[in-house]
């Protein structure tokens, strides 16, 4: 009798998804004898038809990426179910330390931000929390992450917009230096949570993978970060170790892992609100459109 199997991908790869990535690079998924796949998204795809399509089962996204469609009239969308991250896991990174950094230097600057929708929304809702007049930061295009990084490198801009570990690999590197937390600078938000379809989280392997993912998440809230680093480094090749510890542990400290699994009013309302906020969105999506409890009825 073959091994239930479960498919999982994320948006992007990052040290800020290590509660997921653990479930398979801890071994916690393989302890209840339950084979997994993991990949990334490739450019260009979306990750709805992927869910329908049964090609993946479990998703890492945010639950803005039901609001377009809901707004365009999209029905039979796939859900959100239990948080990863409950604050932005982005940073900015300076050509110099700056221990006492304002917000408002960034005005006349120079930033290289990363331009995916979430992520853009959200710098910019930190900065207008934090009194940023945002027409006067000259903000660039670079491309995707690596462009961003590449051209950070290369001299181009004073700020760059980056998730970990690339903020702490350009401090090894004697790049940059770490000024800024985006999560650190808002409220706390429904930043990135798991999606599935309503008719994945009726079957069992559901329930058991959200049990699974529990434990994960509270092994690398808890877990010395140089031995969450040690089990996830197969899958940040060409990091270095110190780099992988290094944003672990400033995840740890920002506590983007701390709480409930459970994706409540107050968490979801705050991205609705960076979404309209950032024009990308007209109307509110009501929560019920958009989020369900854990299949295993725990919060």
């Amino acid at each position: 009798m073959p091994h239930p199997s479960i498919r999982i991908m994320v948006a992007r790869h990052s040290a800020f998804y290590s509660p997921l990535i653990s479930t398979i690079a801890a071994g916690f998924l393989a302890k209840e004898g339950i084979e997994s796949r993991y990949d990334v998204l490739p450019p260009g795809t979306r990750s709805h038809p992927l869910l329908k399509s049964k090609f993946v089962d479990v998703m890492q996204s945010a639950p803005g990426s039901n609001f377009g469609p809901l707004e365009r009239g999209e029905g039979s969308l796939p859900v959100h179910f239990a948080l990863i991250n409950r604050r932005d896991g982005f940073f900015l990174t300076g050509r110099h330390p700056d221990p006492g950094f304002d917000w408002k230097t960034l005005e006349g600057s120079t930033l290289l931000a990363d331009h995916g929708g979430q992520p853009l929304l959200m710098l910019r809702y930190a900065a207008h929390v934090q009194g940023v007049d945002w027409d006067k930061v000259n903000v660039v295009n670079a491309g995707d992450a690596d462009a961003m990084d590449q051209a950070f490198r290369s001299g181009q801009g004073d700020y760059v917009h980056q998730q970990g570990p690339a903020p702490q690999r350009l401090e090894d590197d004697g790049v940059g230096h770490v000024v800024a937390s985006v999560g650190a600078a808002m409220p706390e938000v429904a930043f990135s949570t798991l999606m599935a379809t309503r008719e994945f989280l009726k079957q069992p392997i559901a329930k058991t993978f959200i049990q699974v993912y529990r434990q994960a998440r509270r092994w690398v809230q808890q877990s010395d970060p140089a031995e969450v680093a040690e089990k996830q480094a197969a899958y940040f090749e060409g990091v270095e170790r110190a780099a992988l510890v290094s944003a672990i542990r400033r995840y740890q400290a920002l506590g983007c892992w701390d709480g409930q699994l459970w994706i409540n009013r107050e968490l979801y309302g705050q991205a609705v609100e960076v979404f309209h906020h950032g024009g990308a969105i007209k109307t509110r999506p009501a929560y019920e459109y958009v989020v369900v409890d854990p299949p295993d009825g725990q919060v």
